[in-house]
């Protein structure tokens, strides 16, 4: 991780916590967060655990033709990867899970890698088709606006190129063997040769139109049970919306949480959570103290399970600075 990076995602979670509590009366959200009833919590937090479960299916289901893993194998891959994200900055709990799959299973880093893009994008379709369903039935924010043009441009645009690199593969092998040949330097392009060949095997996911609609409607079980937790939560405070309004917040936020932010998405969670939920006439306070605690609640469980596999495993933090740390981390840990 480049310290540029780590100091800019710190600043724009200060920025996003100093627009949260600018103005904000903290007794008043001390007291929603002290009156709350937290037993809501608990089946929240299984439904949770379901939703990273299918999280786990998913990928599993993508990396079959590279590699059959079995469920009860990559099921701690998928826990250190999310403890990985919740502690690093810039999701680099990708990367570390892509590390500890080649260290428990020998997969290739970039094949995973490969896939778990795919899973990204596949996750970002979901967001907006949540914030979509919402669009008919409120007014869109101008801020709101902006994030759905830009998020749009940037996942559909993405899905398509992914599309056509998977479907056009000789083309596609030809065209960055000829950026190859001309820009890396040819000790070099064997070993860039390779890694390339093998994001390519990652994509072989996207080839089927039976595959693309299993990843599809996985994702969407995925986020719609993580909605249900929101839902769940949402009964440990003094205020109810529909359902599509907890969508919309979940696609909201988790759009945001692609901005660059501090370990955890410190402020890029909760800034525009509790926007999402005053513009339905959520007192601030109440709005605040709920976005604080589902929060906590999506972060604290999954840490703690992804830690206890990250010892079981016994990974060191050095292992996972190097997976993290190096512009060349893929193909240092594809020759590791």
């Amino acid at each position: 991780m480049k310290r540029w990076q780590f100091w800019l995602g710190l600043l724009i979670s200060a920025g996003c916590l100093y627009l949260v509590l600018r103005g904000m009366h903290l007794g008043e959200v001390w007291q929603a967060m002290r009156t709350a009833r937290y037993g809501w919590i608990v089946p929240g937090v299984a439904v949770y655990f379901f939703a990273v479960w299918a999280r786990t299916w998913r990928w599993h289901y993508m990396l079959r033709p590279i590699q059959a893993v079995g469920l009860r194998d990559l099921f701690p891959v998928v826990a250190i990867g999310y403890m990985g994200n919740n502690v690093y900055p810039a999701r680099a709990g990708e990367l570390i899970r892509a590390y500890v799959l080649k260290r428990r299973e020998g997969v290739s880093v970039s094949a995973s890698l490969a896939t778990i893009v795919v899973e990204r994008i596949f996750d970002g379709v979901i967001m907006l088709l949540f914030v979509f369903i919402a669009l008919p039935l409120t007014p869109m924010p101008g801020w709101l606006r902006q994030v759905v043009v830009m998020a749009s441009l940037l996942f559909f645009g993405a899905l398509g190129i992914f599309f056509a690199i998977a479907v056009q593969q000789e083309r596609a092998q030809a065209l960055y063997g000829w950026f190859i040949g001309r820009l890396v330097p040819a000790p070099l392009q064997p070993r860039a040769r390779g890694l390339a060949d093998r994001f390519m095997a990652g994509l072989h996911c996207l080839r089927s139109g039976r595959d693309v609609l299993m990843i599809f409607a996985t994702s969407l079980v995925v986020w719609l049970a993580e909605t249900v937790k929101y839902w769940f939560v949402m009964h440990s405070f003094e205020f109810s919306v529909p359902f599509w309004v907890l969508m919309l917040m979940n696609g909201v936020v988790n759009l945001a949480t692609t901005v660059p932010s501090a370990p955890g998405y410190v402020g890029t969670f909760d800034a525009p959570g509790i926007e999402v939920l005053v513009t339905f006439a959520v007192p601030r306070s109440i709005a605040t103290a709920y976005t604080l605690v589902l929060h906590a609640a999506l972060w604290f469980p999954i840490t703690a399970l992804g830690a206890y596999y990250f010892w079981r495993e016994s990974l060191s933090w050095a292992e996972l600075a190097v997976a993290t740390g190096a512009r060349e981390a893929s193909s240092e840990l594809e020759v590791s």
